[in-house]
Parts: structure tokens; sequence; C-alpha cells
């Protein structure tokens, strides 16, 4: 059988959904613990979205495949008891085929970045928003977005250890909301680069502090140089929101 997952998580603590060598503090090895720990079987969980360390989670996707047959509120609930006092919950079950694949099935991923703008600090949010507290031009911040709407070479936007073979992606939307002192950007894409959102984050953000020329955007990405761009936003205010299949 064959199983579909839907994951909220808090990532802040984790070393990022993919296991590492020397490490055992990733959610996917922590998720398939809790599943052999109710099941007896050893699985490979497979997602729909890598996260990197501190990246938190409304609706991660992922699947693996089991040789017995459990009830599916029974996957959930026993997946959740064995993670309890874990930070990761699985919010719902599902049977699909074989020709399903958490990755390759995917038709679009939406991710949001939580910004607070001000002069103090985030108490509350500490660690779940990027605290930035240089006033940001949002009208700017929208404009210069644009120019990174479509199909585009996004060398500039794409972390050094980026192990795509092609820098070229087609990023479908991205909303900048104001609330108050809050900034929330979405962005929504079948796939990204290694770093993508965030290193687009922080340049918007860059942006909106220096009051720079929108159109710049389109010299950054003609540049295909990471130094043409701006800072890699922290982890700590980025969100998979959803993924569409």
């Amino acid at each position: 059988m064959r199983y579909k997952i839907t994951i909220e998580y808090n990532g802040r603590n984790f070393s990022g959904w993919q296991k590492q060598q020397h490490s055992t503090n990733s959610i996917q090895e922590t998720i398939e613990s809790a599943i052999f720990s109710f099941s007896g079987e050893k699985i490979m969980l497979y997602c729909g979205g890598r996260t990197d360390a501190g990246v938190h989670a409304f609706g991660q996707v992922a699947h693996f495949d089991m040789q017995r047959e459990f009830e599916l509120y029974r996957i959930r609930n026993a997946i959740n008891y064995h993670l309890k006092s874990i930070p990761i919950v699985v919010l719902n079950a599902e049977v699909v085929d074989d020709a399903f694949h958490a990755r390759f099935s995917a038709k679009k991923r939406h991710y949001e970045y939580r910004i607070v703008n001000r002069y103090a600090p985030a108490a509350l949010e500490y660690g779940y928003v990027w605290p930035v507290f240089n006033p940001l031009d949002i009208n700017i911040m929208q404009e210069a977005a644009k120019y990174l709407i479509g199909r585009h070479d996004f060398s500039s936007f794409r972390s050094k250890d980026c192990q795509a073979a092609n820098p070229v992606r087609t990023i479908d939307s991205i909303d900048i909301i104001q609330d108050g002192n809050r900034i929330h950007i979405k962005i929504s894409a079948l796939s990204f680069l290694h770093n993508q959102v965030r290193i687009i984050v922080g340049t918007l953000v860059e942006f909106g502090k220096n009051k720079t020329d929108p159109r710049e955007m389109l010299n950054i990405l003609n540049e295909c140089k990471r130094a043409a761009a701006g800072v890699t936003a922290p982890s700590c205010g980025l969100y998979l929101v959803k993924i569409d299949y």
C-alpha cells in the first residue's frame, strides 16, 4: 500500500527535512522512526518539498509504502502518538496509487515568508519571523517583484551549493501583503532552486530598505551571478504552505 500524508511542523530545532549522514535530527528520519515504532516496518519517506534547517511547514506532503494495510485514522493517530512532545504532526493520511510520488507528481508549491517590520524586536514570534528594523517601502518591493514573475534564469537567486543542473525556473506569482508592521511574501511555482525563495525575499527587503529603483531587479536577473542579488533571508521566517497535485 502507498500512503500519502500531510504534515505540519515547527522546523526551528531540526536540521531540515532530509536525513543527514552525521545527524539524527532530521524531520524525515524522525517520522520514519515513528512509523517503525507502530508498524515494525522500515520505510523510506519521500517528500514534496525539501525544507532547510529552521524552515516550518503547514502543508508538507510525503508518501511511503508499507506491506501491511492500516486504517487511515490509525496511521495518522499512531504516528502522532509516537511523535508526542515533538513539534511534528500528521494532519491527514490517504491511500494513493503506485503512480503517485510526493515530489514528482506535484504541480505547484506555495511558500510564505513572514517579516515583522518595526524598531522593536519580535518577542512572541521570535524564531518564526524575520525582524527587519529599517522601514520598508512596500510599493517598491511589489514593483520589483513583478520582474521575477515568469520563466527566467535564476542563477543570481540560488545558493552556491545548489546542485540543480538547470537554473531556469518559472515563478507563477509573488504577492506581498502588508498588515500593519507585518509583511507576508507569498511565492508560488512548480519548483525552486536551493535557497531561491530566501534570496528573493532578502533581495526584495534590500530594495524596500534602500528605496532602490524596481527596474534594477531586471539587471540582477541578467547578471546571472549570486553576488548580484541580496542577502539570503533567515530560515526562521519561511513556511511551506501547501503543495498542489
